[in-house]
């Protein structure tokens, strides 16, 4: 089974209409801020993914 990304899915003129259709929903003072946002995220997530793994929780009964 092949593994498709939404990238591969739309062409040109779809990428199009999606870009006016979001300029038209947020405004375009708005989309820098989102962008800005979303860019904080993915550096947050990738500091996450690198930093010490959690240690597994003890599995002791308590009395």
């Amino acid at each position: 089974m092949k593994d498709f990304t939404i990238a591969a899915l739309l062409g040109g003129p779809e990428m199009i209409i999606l870009g006016v259709a979001i300029l038209l929903l947020f405004g375009g003072k708005k989309i820098p801020e989102l962008m800005k946002g979303l860019g904080k995220g993915i550096k947050e997530f990738k500091q996450g993914q690198a930093e010490e793994p959690i240690p597994a929780p003890v599995n002791e009964k308590v009395k």
